[in-house]
């Protein structure tokens, strides 16, 4: 999905002034970019693997996120915890498949983000005052 906006923003953003560059084409084609840089599976760097972490002891675990780019439920989570977000593993579920195979698994066969596992317990979209009280 984010290369079909990539391209087809890229294209309207330089096609509405007759294949021109003009201001508001390069600012179009500049939030083009930005948007579908985020929702692409490559934002947010690398995230840990779903295996690593669940091979560690339940107790090293702490608060794991798995989540998507993109995701604006996984963005009202982010904003919500603020700083105490990094407390959370994130797991990105585009990166690795055993990973969405678990959220689908918790969720009826649904790749649902943000699902958040505290102490083993799986939250599908938690509130995030929720999850930053438990961090």
């Amino acid at each position: 999905m984010w290369l079909i906006l990539l391209v087809a923003g890229l294209v309207f953003a330089f096609s509405i002034n007759d294949w021109q560059i003009t201001p508001l084409g390069l600012m179009i084609a500049a939030s083009v970019v930005l948007v579908s840089w985020w929702m692409s599976p490559f934002s947010g760097g690398k995230s840990p693997k779903h295996a690593e972490v669940t091979s560690l002891p339940p107790e090293e675990r702490g608060v794991v996120i798995y989540w998507r780019p993109g995701c604006i439920f996984c963005q009202r989570l982010k904003g919500g915890l603020g700083s105490d977000g990094k407390k959370a593993t994130w797991i990105n579920i585009w990166q690795d498949a055993d990973a969405a195979e678990y959220v689908r698994s918790v969720n009826d066969g649904n790749e649902v983000v943000p699902t958040v596992v505290i102490d083993g317990e799986p939250h599908t979209n938690p509130d995030p005052r929720f999850v930053r009280d438990v961090l």
